[in-house]
């Protein structure tokens, strides 16, 4: 029987866990096996360090429960909530979407940055970046100027201002890499993927290359 890993949608939109759950088994060779759980409260996407705050008990929750019958777990937040707190509680590995693709994009020393829609989680990506000590290559966060839930709400919008955002990640920051800042948009990551002359990293991929390598 494959061993099966378990992708936790923090936030408590169940289509947001059917997208990232489709791209995600993608990214994962046939031998493993994919699961779901979509957080039960919170909010159905997460805007703000308090939004992030609350998905913790929730993240912590499912995957102290799960994790007897799993071989992995993907916490599928850019925030990574509960990740260390989830690592000391559960005897498999844990991996965040968040520290999985910041690591995958600073490769090789590589010099890189983020793209995302949320302007309420700069500051927490800042500080995420300082915690994995990747601050000396980390050319900055680029978001839109728009509500990050009407975007949500329209691909084409949210594609067209997140592509403008990697773009000047790389030619005005001079990044050699861009992650997309979400697991909400990461179907925005695949359409993104090969348009520029650097990797674009999509964290629900990056991570499941992580959870591939580990097991």
């Amino acid at each position: 029987m494959a061993r099966k890993v378990l992708l936790i949608n923090p936030n408590t939109s169940a289509a947001t866990t059917a997208m990232m759950a489709e791209l995600a088994r993608a990214a994962l060779p046939p031998a493993l096996a994919l699961c779901s759980a979509t957080a039960a409260r919170g909010a159905p996407m997460i805007t703000s360090d308090a939004e992030l705050a609350t998905a913790v008990d929730e993240v912590l929750a499912i995957g102290v429960r799960e994790a007897p019958g799993v071989a992995a777990i993907v916490v599928a937040a850019f925030g990574d909530p509960a990740l260390a707190l989830l690592r000391a509680r559960v005897a498999v590995p844990v991996v965040g979407i968040g520290e999985a693709s910041m690591q995958e994009a600073a490769a090789g020393g590589r010099r890189f940055g983020v793209a995302t829609t949320t302007p309420g989680l700069a500051e927490s990506i800042a500080q995420a970046v300082a915690r994995l000590g990747l601050s000396a290559q980390f050319s900055g966060t680029r978001i839109p100027k728009d509500d990050p839930l009407r975007l949500a709400a329209d691909p084409g919008l949210q594609d067209r201002l997140l592509g403008q955002a990697v773009r000047t990640c790389i030619e005005q920051d001079g990044a050699q890499a861009v992650v997309i800042g979400g697991g909400p948009l990461a179907q925005s990551a695949a359409r993104l993927a090969g348009q520029f002359g650097v990797p674009v990293v999509s964290p629900v991929a990056a991570a499941m290359r992580r959870v591939a390598a580990l097991l």
